[in-house]
């Protein structure tokens, strides 16, 4: 089962029993930048969430990512 990004991260919210808000509050404390409930929903929904981002937050909910090769 292949997942996209916005998917992922409410797999991962879900299994931290973490909100999305806490994760925006964590996010704004961690970088220094301002990360808004609506405006992190909207950039998850579009699609348009940066490979930094989301590797950043696999790191703060205690996960990492792996690229591996497909078989075949």
């Amino acid at each position: 089962m292949k997942l996209n990004a916005k998917e992922t991260i409410k797999l991962l919210l879900a299994r931290e029993n973490l909100t999305q808000k806490e994760l925006t509050n964590i996010l704004s404390e961690k970088t220094d930048k301002k990360y808004s409930q609506d405006g992190f929903s909207r950039k998850i929904n579009r699609g348009t969430i940066s490979y930094n981002e989301v590797i950043l937050i696999a790191d703060i909910l205690g996960y990492e990512l792996e690229l591996k090769r497909k078989e075949g």
